[in-house]
């Protein structure tokens, strides 16, 4: 779907892009308008999302009673929560496995949370990204059997581990899979399997990250333990599972699974739960990073995630996963001034591989369907952010690889409309790969240096006809055209009704007709200031990392009126509120 019209004439702005309305049928926000008593520009933005449908009053209804399916629902969950259940009852020794991202991270810490409430302990194990690699593996599995553990809950990792299980079987490891990674037609031997992107799996819940899982999978475990009246009897106080959703809402956000139905659920209530405080690790991450407005989705994707991701990354594997488990302030505040470090760090060589990289891209140039980058000992660490900066900057899917000695390992980003871990798995399938996985958005992969060649080759022909297929490539969807007056805190409260924002929900845009820039500043690292005269109305924008790239220099050169379209900001100054824009596209009138 290209969406509907031209907007305000615009075919080339400075970006190159069309812009076009995203609702296709303006009756449709006409209609919803009357119904519910908003101005258009309100419906337009409400009826391009779905909430003007047969389910728009489920939509408003944002109670998680409303949306909560039965954990059941998902197949082999009814047989975990069992297992689960009886190492609790019995107080057996167990380990949860995580993946080192926030996803991993925080599911880790979400089971942690959960046996502590039942006063059991459990052996957290979170591998190094750059000696053991991603996920389980057969000599981790055989340590934990060693230590003792009889069963180990692997998250956010776990479904293509086929010998890791395997070792743990022969090991008398008992092991119950929480993940949410495509699968193939065959399992690995495990206890149960609970993940909604397995084959038999009809549920209909695959949008789900991996803490989703888990959360389905704790509430599997609680109505299980209920119906044992293991609570009752052992007079322990049953978890409520709503003070984990700050953390489902962390991982939905990072791990950009589609915010709509039941993951959007999932953040508006994760968000209630870190507003009242209840996660020392979170609220320490927030001070840190300086955030003292009312936290916002987004906060959990450009300040919070990066540093938990920070240690997994470049620093220590496990700190993530123990800073959001920890009841402990001081030492949260601790951990999260580490992570803040380790961030630091991971940013000053993501700048060095990212221009690298891009020489690398320019030199090569992308392709049809990827755009690929390799260089010589790239830190692991910080090549899947990479990979997001070229999928950013060349809208292509993008994998950019990681050499050392034999081995190539690459970290890949998709873009909307393309499948990325189906057309790895495929890859693997054929043999290219020594291993490999992801979901639609995101992948990693591991291949011997000789056939890099092979494997770019490969997922280029294979994504290429989905990247051709995109209708909506070269296009910048508009929400609603507002003049400045209409940009009130009253419009920006009507408007989060949509909200939380984030992939498959995406962050309403608005354009603001016939601007004249009078004032032009660079700030901070690369950010454009802007103060507008529309029609004798002061606006107030900026664009964030603009300064070099052709719409900093349209905003700055300050010739002839522009139409700025980009994201409202609120701007919370001295008790009151003021709406701005964030500019991410102007044309010239």
């Amino acid at each position: 779907m290209t969406g509907g019209a031209i907007c305000l004439g615009v075919t080339r702005s400075t970006a190159g892009r069309i812009w076009r309305f995203r609702l296709e049928d303006d009756s449709r926000a006409t209609a919803l308008a009357q119904r519910i008593g908003v101005p258009e520009s309100v419906a337009r933005i409400l009826a391009g999302r779905g909430f003007d449908g047969p389910e728009a009053d489920r939509h408003f209804d944002s109670t998680l009673k409303a949306w909560m399916p039965d954990p059941s629902s998902i197949a082999g969950l009814d047989a975990a929560a069992a297992r689960l259940a009886d190492a609790i009852a019995a107080n057996e020794p167990t380990a949860v496995f995580g993946d080192y991202d926030v996803d991993g991270g925080a599911s880790s810490a979400m089971v942690i949370r959960y046996f502590r409430a039942l006063g059991r302990s459990l052996r957290l194990y979170i591998p190094d990204r750059l000696t053991e690699g991603y996920g389980p593996s057969p000599a981790a599995m055989r340590r934990l059997a060693e230590e003792g553990a009889r069963l180990a809950i692997t998250v956010d990792c776990g479904a293509q581990a086929f010998e890791a299980l395997a070792a743990a079987a022969g090991a008398g490891l008992q092991v119950v899979v929480a993940d949410h990674h495509l699968m193939g037609a065959g399992a690995p031997p495990a206890l149960a399997i609970v993940n909604p992107n397995q084959p038999r799996d009809e549920s209909g819940l695959g949008h789900l990250c991996a803490a989703g899982v888990v959360f389905m999978l704790l509430a599997g475990v609680n109505r299980e333990l209920r119906r044992r009246g293991w609570f009752a009897a052992e007079g322990v106080a049953e978890p409520d599972l709503r003070r984990l959703l700050d953390l489902v809402a962390l991982a939905t956000v990072c791990d950009v699974v589609p915010l709509t139905g039941l993951n959007r659920v999932f953040v508006r209530h994760g968000l209630k739960m870190l507003e009242e405080g209840g996660n020392a690790g979170l609220a320490a991450l927030a001070r840190v990073a300086g955030l003292k407005d009312k936290l916002r989705a987004s906060h959990f994707g450009f300040a919070l995630g990066p540093r938990v991701n920070a240690g997994g990354r470049v620093g220590r594997a496990d700190l993530g996963a123990l800073l959001l488990a920890s009841d402990d302030p001081a030492f949260a505040e601790a951990a999260a001034l580490e992570l803040d470090r380790y961030n630091q760090e991971r940013q000053a060589i993501e700048a060095m591989v990212l221009q690298d990289a891009l020489a690398a891209v320019e030199r090569s140039g992308p392709g049809r369907g990827l755009v690929a980058a390799s260089g010589e000992n790239w830190h692991p660490g910080v090549i899947g952010i990479v990979a997001g900066r070229l999928k950013d900057r060349y809208d292509l899917p993008s994998a950019v690889f990681a050499l050392e000695g034999d081995l190539a390992r690459a970290s890949l980003r998709s873009v909307s409309g393309v499948d990325l871990g189906s057309a790895v798995g495929a890859a693997k399938a054929a043999g290219l790969l020594l291993t490999g996985g992801g979901h639609r958005m995101a992948a990693a992969l591991t291949a011997e240096r000789g056939r890099l060649g092979d494997v770019v080759a490969f997922l280029e022909e294979a994504l290429a006809p989905e990247v051709e297929r995109r209708s909506d490539r070269g296009v910048f969807r508009i929400d609603a055209v507002v003049g400045p007056l209409a940009l009130t805190p009253e419009f920006y409260d009507r408007v989060e009704r949509a909200g939380p924002y984030g992939a498959g929900n995406p962050e309403p845009v608005v354009a603001v007709p016939d601007a004249r820039i009078v004032d032009a500043r660079i700030v901070g690292q690369n950010h454009v200031s802007i103060v507008a005269m529309c029609g004798g109305v002061r606006l107030k924008a900026i664009a964030f990392r603009a300064a070099e790239t052709p719409l900093g220099e349209a905003l700055v050169r300050r010739s002839g009126s522009l139409h700025l379209a980009g994201k409202l900001l609120a701007n919370d100054w001295q008790g009151q509120r003021r709406i701005e824009l964030s500019v991410e596209d102007a044309a010239p009138v």
